[in-house]
């Protein structure tokens, strides 16, 4: 190989690289105040406006002028400035996180027990009871007050299944693997098929309380009766906003 083709194949590597570090993911973050990361999205996707903190690649979208600046937190995430005026905010503890849906309708609803602290649904709810987790060896964990939960999610019992339902436990999940994905939280199984592992239905009971299941099908596509489309992410604030 000559010394000119030679930096012609450095070039294109190099140019390739940055290429593909600019570009985010299918259903990735793309904008939002504090947001560093890539802002173009894949070939036939477009950067959709959530909210003044999050954009997000979505199929076929018109592309919307996503924001990016310096102001806020992390990873698209910003620095709490509020807190309930209700009640008393948790304080986030060292190596855990808040995790919260970042899109209307359930915008910064946090994830929790629908009985604080305790073994039941998985729900999102209000910032002043907002749980703590962290995800270890493909679990996800809530603490709960000195004692961890486990999310479980539930088994697919027939070819109609739709969703997941998730639930807090004092034992461990045996069905799939959690993980963090950026700040996005996924979940996936040898044995459940899902076009996406980072997307989330949240379903309101008969109680009007939120449900969280696992969704089987595409982020916003046949999103069944009573439920909305949510990605869900880890937050590091101090406290909830």
């Amino acid at each position: 190989m000559t010394k000119l083709s030679i930096i012609a194949a450095v070039t294109s590597a190099l140019i390739g690289g940055a290429l593909a570090q600019s570009t985010a993911p299918q259903y990735g973050q793309c904008g939002g105040n504090g947001w560093t990361g890539p802002t173009t999205c894949p070939s036939g996707w477009g950067c959709v406006k959530s909210n003044e903190w999050y954009s997000q690649c979505l199929p076929g979208a018109p592309t919307a002028t996503p924001t990016s600046t310096s102001s806020g937190g992390g990873g698209g995430n910003p620095t709490p400035t509020s807190t309930n005026p209700g009640g008393s905010v948790p304080t986030l503890m060292s190596g855990w996180n808040f995790i919260r849906a970042v899109t209307a309708p359930n915008f910064h609803k946090y994830l929790q027990s629908e009985v604080t602290n305790t073994a039941s649904d998985a729900v999102l709810g209000e910032a002043v009871t907002a749980g703590q987790f962290k995800i270890t060896d493909g679990q996800l964990i809530q603490y709960a007050g000195g004692t961890n939960l486990y999310a479980v999610v539930a088994p697919k019992t027939d070819s109609t299944t739709t969703k997941l339902k998730v639930t807090w436990s004092t034992t461990k999940d045996t069905l799939g693997q959690f993980k963090f994905s950026g700040d996005t939280v996924e979940w996936s199984s040898s044995t459940v098929t899902r076009p996406q592992t980072n997307a989330w239905l949240v379903c309101a009971d008969s109680a009007g309380n939120k449900e969280v299941f696992i969704n089987l099908g595409a982020y916003g596509y046949q999103t069944p009766a009573g439920c909305n489309d949510h990605t869900i992410h880890g937050f590091t604030g101090t406290t909830p906003d």
